[in-house]
């Protein structure tokens, strides 16, 4: 309980520095920069465990009421987008493994399941399994998400001139009550459901289904309210800074090196992969970095939202690699594992 009650006071003194000092995303950042300063100076800290796991059900609320009928005729003129997935995700792991393998000398299975853009929990739950090490494949994803959540706000701001001061939701005391309701009722039995089922990011996906179905049946009108919204940001933010609790000056020399060097790689694909995207005329600059950016999900969502893109687009995206990673993971690991060994 200590421990959880230092991580919430520099959680919340980073929020008011970013916050005093006018700095973007305030209850994202400065929770996250505060936590990680602190873990790397090995601060007695501790995450929020069902608590962030809660936070994450309102984006999954936010992107279920973004699913509306207008989305649905908007499917068909995302199919091509949509189908270079699978392409980015090969070259990804053909690249990815072997970079792993080869420079940083990583064994094969952690090596595959480190280079694999899917969820940060469902990668290391499918790695342990694999015989990985979980604690290199934790560190991995975490700098990995760690890195573009940082930079990505730079890109879009510098690059593509995208504002992230879109309103991300109405207070809560102008959306109606019953609306309300209907919220919490779709986050709470959409994760726990959800998780009794084996759903993968029951958390979010469970959520999202459940809204999607009010939306579709035009019982839910707007997002969940700004308050709500500003709290998941806040618990997000901790959860990525409290990962890197108790990393050692050898993890960061190798390890959390790895992260951040193949991060430059995964940038260079997603780049790539934007570009295309925007040339053939398939989707918005914004929209088509932030689909093709390998994020996590939760953290693309808080972006996709404060920067007003089109989020049933940018999540469609980010669904499509994230199912395709999870189901095709084992059998993947299987055939690059095979063909990386016949090449050494």
């Amino acid at each position: 309980m200590a421990k959880r009650a230092v991580t919430f006071s520099l959680a919340v003194l980073g929020t008011g520095v970013f916050w005093a000092l006018n700095l973007p995303l305030p209850f994202l950042f400065g929770p996250m920069s505060a936590c990680l300063i602190a873990a790397l100076a090995h601060a007695p800290m501790a995450g929020f465990g069902q608590i962030s796991v809660a936070a994450r059900t309102i984006l999954g609320v936010a992107v279920g009421a973004s699913i509306t009928p207008a989305l649905f005729a908007q499917l068909p003129k995302m199919a091509a987008s949509i189908l270079l997935v699978p392409f980015f995700i090969l070259l990804i792991a053909l690249v990815g493994v072997p970079f792993f393998r080869k420079v940083w000398g990583f064994d094969a299975k952690t090596a595959f399941y480190a280079a694999m853009p899917g969820g940060l929990q469902d990668m290391i739950i499918f790695g342990t399994e694999a015989g990985a090490n979980p604690r290199t494949l934790s560190l991995i994803h975490g700098t990995r998400v760690l890195i573009i959540v940082t930079l990505a706000p730079i890109i879009l701001t510098a690059l593509y001139d995208a504002n992230l001061t879109n309103p991300i939701g109405q207070p809560a005391r102008d959306l109606p009550m019953h609306e309300l309701a209907l919220m919490v009722m779709a986050a709470l039995v959409g994760w726990k459901g959800g998780e009794r089922i084996g759903l993968f990011g029951a958390s979010i996906l469970g959520p999202m289904i459940l809204t999607a179905a009010l939306s579709l049946g035009d019982f839910i009108h707007s997002r969940p309210p700004r308050e709500a919204v500003l709290a998941a940001q806040f618990f997000i933010g901790c959860g990525i800074g409290v990962q890197f609790v108790g990393v050692t000056w050898t993890e960061l020399r190798r390890v959390v090196a790895a992260g951040v060097s193949y991060v430059v790689v995964l940038a260079i694909l997603a780049a790539a992969f934007t570009a295309i995207v925007t040339s053939l005329g398939l989707g918005h600059p914004v929209e088509a970095f932030l689909a093709f950016a390998p994020g996590g999900q939760a953290e693309m969502t808080i972006l996709a939202i404060v920067s007003g893109a089109d989020l049933g687009f940018v999540i469609t995206h980010h669904l499509t690699r994230i199912v395709l990673v999870i189901i095709g993971a084992p059998i993947a690991a299987n055939l690059i594992l095979r063909w990386t060994r016949s090449r050494e």
